[in-house]
């Protein structure tokens, strides 16, 4: 995809969004993705030598291959939402395999599914593109519904199936969360003793975090929060919600925080409140890779919306987009297109850190 192009999705937004300069945290106090990512930012740490080859297998797999970008292509919806409302809009993907093939396809560095998915055809497939098991999921069948994300298998049968790395939600702020936390250390502990990396969803999940109509559960001073205790339980990679807005802390009155937050950290520039998310992940020592979001069932919408969080999370110092039902709830050939012109926006070398 050209830089024109780019320019043209991103609409109105394209030259702010193209040439902001953030002036809040630099860019010279960042750990830069880069083709020797791994090496440079985990080689110094406890992670073992298997760990390593499994963060670089990640790394160096796909179009993204050697740049120190992903491309995940993201499929655990049929127990998140639901297979009815996952897959009705394409349901080849019904299939496991289809799945799998559409993260080949696409161009992608790996693929992340439940245990059911990524076992259903690991001898096919484990060994050409890295799998990532999904330990634990929010089972949305009983009544009334609950944010409770409860363990679906083991960090072993995960390795066994021939997975590369594994990953996990935990719901923070919820009322499990103190129970998910303690959980996914302890597997994640488990995964770097196995050699496989880690992935982490840092969701927030509290109907207090709603405050006068406005919701902050993408607020950065306390999502960013969150990134910071899923580095703390040493996720390799971050996944996050692009953060849309700020003032959560003080809106809800709840925590601490401090006001150079607001005054010297961040702006209202979505760039800076990204670059603030990176920030705490150990300053990019851990990837931050940010959700590409809900399908709007309009490719050409789908297409800008993907692109612009490309931007946002490329010039604030990311590491890739995790993107699935802009991609599977469509034709695999639009899916694949939508993937790969993710993966272009991390290409172009016009499309630098801010």
């Amino acid at each position: 995809m050209s830089a024109n192009k780019v320019l043209e999705l991103l609409g109105s937004e394209g030259e702010a969004l193209l040439k902001h300069e953030c002036q809040t945290i630099s860019k010279d106090l960042l750990h830069l993705p880069g083709g020797d990512f791994v090496s440079r930012s985990f080689g110094p740490t406890n992670r073992n030598p298997q760990v390593l080859r499994s963060l670089e297998a990640i790394y160096n797999h796909g179009r993204l291959a050697g740049t120190g970008y992903v491309s995940i292509l993201p499929v655990d919806q049929g127990i998140e939402h639901s297979a009815g409302a996952s897959f009705a809009p394409n349901p080849i993907y019904f299939d496991p395999e289809n799945i799998v093939k559409l993260a080949i396809d696409g161009g992608c560095n790996a693929v992340a599914s439940t245990f059911g998915v990524l076992a259903s055809c690991s001898r096919k497939y484990a060994h050409k593109i890295p799998f990532i098991v999904k330990l634990n999921h929010n089972e949305m069948l009983s009544y009334p519904n609950t944010f409770n994300q409860i363990e679906f298998g083991s960090v072993e049968e995960a390795w066994n199936l021939g997975a590369t790395a594994v990953g996990a939600t935990i719901y923070f702020g919820s009322e499990g969360s103190e129970r998910q936390i303690i959980e996914i250390a302890q597997a994640f502990e488990r995964a770097h003793e196995l050699g496989m990396g880690t992935i982490l969803w840092c969701y927030l999940r509290n109907s207090d975090f709603k405050k006068d109509g406005v919701d902050y559960h993408t607020a950065t001073d306390i999502s960013s929060q969150a990134t910071h205790l899923g580095v703390t339980i040493q996720a390799d990679i971050i996944k996050q919600k692009l953060p849309e807005l700020n003032g959560g802390y003080p809106a809800i009155n709840f925590g601490k925080t401090h006001d150079k937050v607001y005054s010297d950290l961040t702006t209202d520039n979505p760039i800076d409140l990204c670059r603030y998310m990176v920030a705490n992940c150990y300053m990019g020592r851990n990837g931050l890779i940010n959700s590409g979001g809900a399908s709007t069932g309009s490719g050409a919408t789908d297409l800008a919306s993907a692109i612009k969080t490309a931007v946002i999370n490329k010039r604030a110092g990311g590491h890739g987009l995790i993107s699935g039902r802009k991609a599977f709830q469509k034709d695999m050939n639009v899916g694949i297109e939508l993937l790969n012109a993710i993966q272009d926006v991390y290409l172009d070398e016009s499309i630098s850190i801010a």
